[in-house]
């Protein structure tokens, strides 16, 4: 057995405990039924607590009575306004989402309590407070969010929401209990009463057109950013050349036509909308290869309001069995083509006057080639710098090496390739290092043999072919391992000797 509450901030499910509670749950079955809680206000918000709701005016209003029941409200008797009301001992106040009927004490016996119409809803968990006080009979199974909205709304100092809540609706979505014979029920919702409008504060239009206020103002804030955002993208495309400007706009005289037949020609268009007015321009788009037709064009007219007519009355008409579509054209490349022609023109002039020399000067401006060998270069021989070196010119610059050292002798005997190679920097004395065999070692250890190679060739002459040279390499390559082999054997020998020495005079 379970009922709808329709409120201003949501729909609250309310299932009944049927068992608990009968004569409760059988009271607010049949005045949701007659609709008896429509326009109730909800008030006495506590948060966290609990809030009620029942009375059809409300605590502000001077006409309430406190509402009645079911029966009082069918009879019109005063003595049936309240009934007693039934605590179960099992039903506690626990949970958030406990539905219990408002009680107040009966006039000549404390210890009963009388229900009418109004009833609690909690907000919280472990209300206990409310036990023995409100006659539990339901408990919320949907809604908590309504719930939610209704706890965090602003409230005056007795708990009244400022701006009002109310139960809109009601619907009854089982009932077990038969109806009274003088029951009848509404057909639809009846509308409020002037009793009830009169305890309007903000009402819930009101709060919806501050909704709306918020939707335009959202509304104008986001067409505000697409149109910086379509500035920014303009800035771009006028950046890449693209756009001759950013506030570029297009021609508000021209149309856009597509969805033609491959035979339709510029005269046959030309012809058929020339009746709106004169036409500047009438322009089929073709393949630049093939010269067949992409099946859309152009059509410029003198004036904007034949451009009007012709898009009001041309679109989807029937032209080579083909039902064409017609629109404002929003291109702007002929604008682009028209402004970049006039502007190159006249870069092309103001440099052929100045004397600069081509389209802006460029074949005036110097060319900076700074990893490749220049003219100038080539003209003055060894001179400026070579940092980009060919097969071939490495290929032949150990020749040169060699035909240097023929002019200038041979090396000395245990000489380093290194020493070789740096015969053109003047030394600090003339005579040899005290031990070349252990300067020679280092510098061997400290470089390959191919990186000797290439420290080498420095000098620029013709020598012998490149085979040649290969072969002189690969001599003095393994001229050079064979040394430090017999250096490193000579060495491992001598400290094996050594060792031996020490572990003799050790066992003496």
């Amino acid at each position: 057995m379970s009922v709808l509450l329709e409120t201003s901030a949501g729909d609250i499910v309310i299932d009944l405990l049927v068992d608990y509670a009968p004569k409760m749950c059988e009271n607010f079955l049949k005045l949701c039924k007659v609709k008896y809680y429509n326009f109730s206000p909800i008030h006495s918000i506590q948060k966290s607590f609990s809030f009620q709701t029942g009375d059809p005016l409300g605590p502000m209003s001077t006409q309430s009575d406190g509402g009645t029941s079911i029966w009082g409200l069918l009879s019109g008797d005063p003595a049936e306004k309240t009934f007693p009301a039934l605590f179960h001992p099992k039903l506690k106040h626990l949970e958030r989402g406990t539905v219990s009927m408002a009680t107040a004490p009966h006039p000549s016996d404390q210890d009963m309590r009388l229900a009418g119409s109004q009833f609690f809803i909690t907000l919280g968990d472990n209300t206990e407070y409310l036990d023995g006080k409100a006659a539990i009979f339901g408990k919320v199974v949907e809604g908590f969010d309504v719930l939610e909205k209704i706890n965090d709304a602003i409230v005056d100092e007795r708990g009244h929401p400022l701006v009002d809540i109310r139960i809109k609706h009601t619907a009854v979505l089982d009932d077990p209990y038969p109806d009274p014979a003088a029951l009848r029920e509404p057909s639809s919702s009846p509308p409020p009463t002037k009793a009830q409008l009169a305890t309007v504060r903000i009402g819930e239009d009101e709060e919806l057109l501050d909704e709306e206020a918020n939707e335009e103002a959202a509304a104008e804030a986001e067409r505000r950013r697409r149109e910086r955002e379509a500035a920014a993208q303009a800035l771009t495309l006028e950046m890449m050349g693209d756009l001759p400007f950013a506030e570029v706009k297009p021609p508000e005289n021209v149309l856009f036509v597509c969805k033609l037949n491959p035979v339709t020609t510029d005269e046959d268009l030309e012809l058929i909308f020339s009746r709106f007015g004169k036409i500047l321009s009438c322009e089929v788009i073709r393949d630049q290869k093939t010269g067949d037709s992409l099946q859309y064009a152009f059509i410029e007219f003198e004036e904007k309001k034949s451009c009007e007519d012709a898009f009001a009355k041309m679109d989807s008409v029937l032209i080579d069995d083909r039902r064409i579509h017609v629109d404002f054209s929003q291109s702007v490349s002929r604008l682009s083509e028209v402004w970049r022609n006039e502007t190159n023109t006249k870069r092309k002039t103001a440099a052929v006057r100045d004397g600069g020399g081509g389209w802006g000067g460029v074949e005036g401006l110097e060319k900076w080639r700074k990893y490749r060998v220049v003219e100038h270069d080539r003209r003055t021989g060894d001179e400026g710098y070579r940092m980009v070196h060919g097969i071939e010119e490495l290929g032949g610059r150990h020749q040169r090496d060699d035909g240097s050292r023929r002019h200038e002798g041979a090396p000395r005997d245990g000489a380093s390739d290194r020493e070789t190679g740096r015969e053109d920097i003047p030394r600090r004395h003339d005579n040899p290092p005290r031990n070349p065999d252990r300067r020679r070692d280092i510098s061997r250890r400290s470089r390959s043999p191919r990186d000797r190679y290439h420290e080498g060739r420095g000098g620029r002459s013709d020598g012998p072919s490149n085979g040649r040279d290969s072969r002189d390499w690969n001599r003095r390559d393994r001229r050079d391992r064979d040394l430090d082999r017999d250096r490193d054997r000579d060495r491992d020998r001598g400290s094996d000797r050594d060792r031996g020495r020490a572990d003799y005079k050790h066992s003496r």
